[in-house]
Parts: C-alpha cells; structure tokens; sequence
C-alpha cells in the first residue's frame, strides 16, 4: 500500500488525526533551510500563476483560434463543392482546381471513387481533429475523411460526393494555431532568468544570517567570534547582528566583572585564611586545634570550589585535546585507587574543545565513579555532528527523583553521592556548566552496570 493510500485510509477513518499526520508528513517533505523555502515560496507561486494562464490560454485563446481557422478552411471546402456542383460542364474540373489553388491556397483534386478509407487512429492531442470534424459536420454535411498526423505540415481532407471523391490539402497553419509554442517558449524562458536573478539575489540575502547563525553557534560554544563577522544584509538581519554583537559585549562584560570581584573575594579571603593557618602554625601541635585545622582546610577547599564554579574557566582558548591520552590518565588515577577501568574511542581521537575546562569535566565524573565505585567504563563516539562520551559505573547510582536537584548549585545529596569531595554540592553544578559553555549538556540516568550513567554531550 502507497503512502498516498494510507494516508487516504486513515483520513476515511478518523479525518482530523488523518488529515495531522497528512500535514506532519508534508512538512517533513520539505526542506529545512532557509535559502531552500525562500526559493519555493518564489517558484511555487510563480509556476501556478504559470500555469493558469498556459490553462486558460490553452483552453481559450488557442481554441478560438484553431476554431475560426478550421471554419474558414471548411468554407473554402464548402465553396469548392458549390462549384462543382454548379458547374458540372467543366469536366476536368480545371477552372476550380485553379482557383482554389491560386485564390483558396489549397490543392484540390477530383477523384472517381464512392468509399472513403477506414478511420484512422485519432492524435492524443486532438484538438485539431475535433474542431475540424465539427466543422466539417456543421457546413458540409456530407461523409468525410481526415488525416492531421500523417504529414506534418499538411491536413488532407477527403469529402465523398455522388460519384466521386474530393480529395483537399491544407497547410496546417491554415486550420491551426500551430505558432503556440512560442507563447510557451517566452513564458518558460522568463521563468528561468526571474528564477536565476531570485537566486542570485536570495543567496546574498541569506549570506549575513548564516554568518549570525555561525558567530551565534560560536559563542555558545564559547569559541571567539569570526573575525570578519560585521552586520550586513537586509536592514532587520542588520539589527540581529548588531543586537548579537552588544548581548555578547554584555555578557563578556558581566562575566569578566563577576571574575574580577571573586579575585577580590578570593584575595581578601585568603589573606584570612593564611592569617588562621599561620596562628595555627605559632600555636604548635595542640590535640585540641586539630578540628580547626581540619575546619581551615575545607574552608580553603570550599573557597576554590566556590571561585572554580563561578569563573568557569571562561578565559581559556578552544584547543585540540586527544581523548586517548585524557582516558590513559583516568587509567591510571583508578590503578592507584585500586578500580578496575575501561575505555573505548569510537571515532576521530581528537577534539576540539576548551583542553582544561573539558578535561576537569570528565575527570569530575571519571573521579566521583571512581569515589564511589569499584568498575568504571568510559566510552567516547565521535561523530560529524556531536561528541557523546558515557561515564558507566557499578555505584550505588542517584535517585531518578534526585537526577535534576543535583545540577543545582549548592545541592546536598546526602542519602547517596556527590561528585563535590567538600560538601559544597558545586560537583555536578561545574560539570555541566563547562558542557553548557561547550554549547552540550550532562545528563544522568541508569547505567548497564547496575549504577549511574553520566553522559556528556557537545557539539563536535
């Protein structure tokens, strides 16, 4: 069963889900891209408007004028029979084979004869045949016999008379509008050349948002922006652009001001904490500041936990990074830790990502498995489009309830894990907030060993 005829069986059935899946199956027909649609939303009207006027002028103009040649040629036909008739002395018909020739331009020749020749197939494209026919009908009232296809520029007619049989050729022109084709010639022609000018000029049109749409796609990455990217186009594509260009100025700005203050932060509070640590140190080996020395050291933990979230290594360039050598190192932090662990790279071994920033994010899942299991597997696919790697592991694994709390900063998972060795609940919170600065995600679901999946997803 055809497509079309499914479609028709489930419109019979249950018309508006019919006519949904119908509608859903044409826009999937379609193309996608802007430059294609804005080509279809040109030609589509241009070829309908088309071909009503062909239709009309087919079915109106080109009929007329056939129908009027046709009559006149078939009285022509009707006036050479009047003569003969009138004049039944001239024997040889000589007179009237002259004056149709020189004066009806049309060869005509007597014939003995009372049995005309079988019919003959009728043309596909008939029109000539049936308007003749009918005109023949009409003014001569009398058994006849056509051929329009045998010879091409020529219409024979042959008309049975009492005794004999009228035998006339026409040029086609004469019965027929044969220079319609070139009507059609023009109208196809400047189809054409206004579809290469719309073409010409759509793909300049569409030149300055695919440059938006790249310097965007750039940015989520966290790549710079192309040099050459300057608002052109179209005066709305111009004000994308331009509104593009000031929201990444804004951004930028505001992320280089939150940097700067946490530095600030960060020196005031650390010139604290040394200030603690070196009272500490003047205090000597005391069994009772042993809990403040602990308290120091996680508050010095916390505080670089707290500045690595919040910075997010946003002023490190894109580079290439060997997935091979990154997965040789988790190889052999879990041989220290005593964790049994696998890796498998299924495609192009290099990426292009933020080394560092990418590095830290699958280091803070291959660890937190490791923290928390005893088998880890890693598997990497890289394809044309997008770069998955999957972190596996025989854990105790997060509640599915707990799955979408734990990306929040500051969240505590208390029952189960949590990728932050201190407590912050900043683990997962700076796992995916370098994936998003990749333009990808992290998400969390079951893992095939029995504990939790963490899988890695960015634009390649």
């Amino acid at each position: 069963m055809t497509t079309f005829e499914t479609f028709k069986r489930d419109i019979e059935r249950a018309p508006a889900a019919g006519w949904k899946r119908l509608g859903r199956w044409l826009r999937r027909q379609l193309p996608t891209g802007l430059y294609a649609r804005s080509l279809l939303i040109i030609i589509i009207p241009m070829v309908l408007l088309q071909s009503v006027v062909a239709f009309v002028f087919m079915e109106r103009h080109w009929q007329l004028v056939t129908q009027r040649l046709s009559t006149a040629v078939t009285r022509d036909i009707a006036a050479i029979i009047d003569l003969i008739d009138t004049y039944p002395q001239d024997a040889n018909y000589t007179e009237i084979i002259r004056i149709a020739r020189e004066r009806l331009e049309l060869n005509v020749a007597i014939e003995p004869g009372t049995e005309l020749p079988a019919p003959r197939t009728k043309p596909f494209f008939n029109i000539l045949d049936e308007i003749l026919s009918e005109e023949i009908v009409r003014q001569i009232r009398r058994p006849f016999w056509i051929d329009t296809v045998g010879e091409s520029n020529l219409v024979e007619i042959r008309i049975l008379l009492d005794n004999k049989i009228l035998r006339v050729y026409a040029r086609r022109n004469q019965a027929y509008a044969s220079n319609t084709h070139i009507f059609l010639l023009w109208m196809v022609g400047t189809s054409l050349v206004l579809i290469t000018i719309s073409i010409l000029f759509l793909r300049g049109q569409i030149r300055p948002i695919l440059a938006l749409a790249q310097a965007a796609e750039s940015f989520g990455k966290g790549q710079k922006m192309p040099e050459d990217f300057a608002p052109r186009g179209a005066d709305e594509v111009r004000r994308a652009g331009l509104a593009f260009i000031l929201m990444r100025e804004r951004i930028e700005r505001q992320m280089e001001q939150r940097t700067a203050m946490l530095t600030g932060v960060s020196h005031d509070l650390r010139t604290i904490l040394t200030r603690f640590k070196l009272q500490l140190a003047l205090a000597g080996d005391n069994p009772d500041l042993q809990g403040l020395h602990k308290d120091v050291a996680d508050m010095q933990t916390m505080l670089e936990g707290y500045l690595s979230f919040a910075r997010g290594d946003v002023e490190e360039e894109v580079g290439q990074l060997r997935l091979s050598d990154l997965f040789e190192k988790f190889a052999m932090e879990a041989e220290l830790h005593e964790r049994a662990f696998s890796s498998e790279i299924d495609g192009d071994d290099d990426v292009m990502v933020r080394p560092n920033a990418f590095s830290r994010l699958v280091g803070n899942l291959v660890s937190n498995s490791m923290r928390y299991a005893k088998t880890v597997h890693v598997e990497a696919r890289h394809r044309a489009k997008w770069l998955t790697i999957t972190v596996d592991d025989d854990g105790p694994g997060i509640p599915e309830r707990s799955r979408d709390d734990v990306f929040k900063p500051f969240f505590r998972l208390d029952e189960a894990r949590n990728l932050d060795a201190s407590g912050t609940g900043l683990g997962l919170a700076i796992a995916r907030d370098i994936a998003r600065s990749h333009g990808g995600n992290v998400t969390l679901s079951d893992s095939p060993m029995g504990g939790l999946r963490a899988t890695i997803r960015i634009p390649a």
